[in-house]
């Protein structure tokens, strides 16, 4: 049982929060306020069951990788704790088990569901073709937005697909300081990342992605009509962000993952202040 809660990830909840805090920001915005329980239920127990989900998968897909780099090898697959058709059967499992948790919702949020699992499926195996990984991730991670607006409103808005479009850039940057942590075992491998890809210019590009997703996060506020209360959070996240690039630029391995961890205040801080600018306005 302990292999199987490692194979998941539940021991380290950080890819939890990072997947719940946009699905949150989606829900809330979508219900011009306070989302419905069973609403909220299913869809945090669903980020749950499908970020545990895409976790199997990843160490499936990276099995044959993970066993040469110092942070991964003694992951449950790599070390031989459990096998491959059991890492397999878990992931479909979960991702069963999530679809049959969103049965009680409308068919373009059941539609929607079937692309949000290819996508997580998929996104292991980018890092052996696409320079750019972390922006399937950013797909990923970020699917929960548009299947919020679609559950509560029967239709995706435009103010949707921009929030949407700001956490693909949000995952990119700290994905991006994720990678630099294990920069030279891919390169090593042969493998590509965004961290690779960007080279020298890396804590710039991550600056820019923080750049748009604070941009778009206004886009979202003018739009929805927050009330001004929304620029609390922003700012607070604003202030995340300007801790994390600092941390990130010494390009150390500890502070790169320090800053990677930390953007669960800066997804936490965007909440609040969309909370903030919907029941203040």
């Amino acid at each position: 049982m302990q292999s199987y809660i490692r194979l998941v990830r539940l021991d380290k909840p950080i890819g939890i929060l990072l997947l719940l805090w946009p699905t949150l920001w989606g829900l809330f915005l979508a219900s011009d306020g306070w989302p419905n329980m069973q609403m909220l239920f299913i869809f945090c127990l669903g980020t749950v069951l499908m970020r545990s989900a895409g976790c199997a998968i990843n160490d499936y897909a990276d099995r044959d990788f993970d066993k040469h780099v110092q942070r991964t090898k003694e992951r449950p697959l790599t070390s031989g704790k459990i096998t491959k058709k059991e890492a397999v059967s878990i992931a479909l499992g979960l991702a069963l088990i999530s679809f049959l948790l969103i049965q009680p919702l409308n068919t373009l949020t059941k539609q929607l569901s079937v692309f949000a699992v290819v996508i997580a499926g998929v996104y292991p195996f980018t890092k052996r073709f696409f320079s750019l990984p972390q922006a399937v991730l950013g797909v990923a991670f970020g699917f929960g937005i548009p299947m919020a607006f679609a559950a509560i409103q029967n239709s995706i808005p435009f103010e949707a697909w921009v929030l949407f479009l700001g956490n693909i850039f949000w995952a990119i940057a700290y994905d991006t300081a994720y990678a630099m942590v294990d920069r030279d075992d891919d390169i090593r491998l042969g493998l590509k990342t965004s961290a690779i890809t960007f080279g020298r210019f890396d804590v710039t590009a991550i600056s820019i992605c923080y750049g748009i997703l604070f941009a778009t996060q206004i886009w979202v506020a003018e739009l929805m009509q927050l009330s001004k209360w929304f620029y609390l959070g922003w700012i607070l996240a604003l202030v995340c962000a300007l801790y994390e690039l600092r941390w990130i630029a010494s390009r150390q391995r500890e502070a790169c993952f320090k800053a990677f961890l930390h953007n669960n205040w800066l997804g936490a801080s965007l909440f609040m202040g969309i909370v903030l600018g919907l029941l203040l306005k």
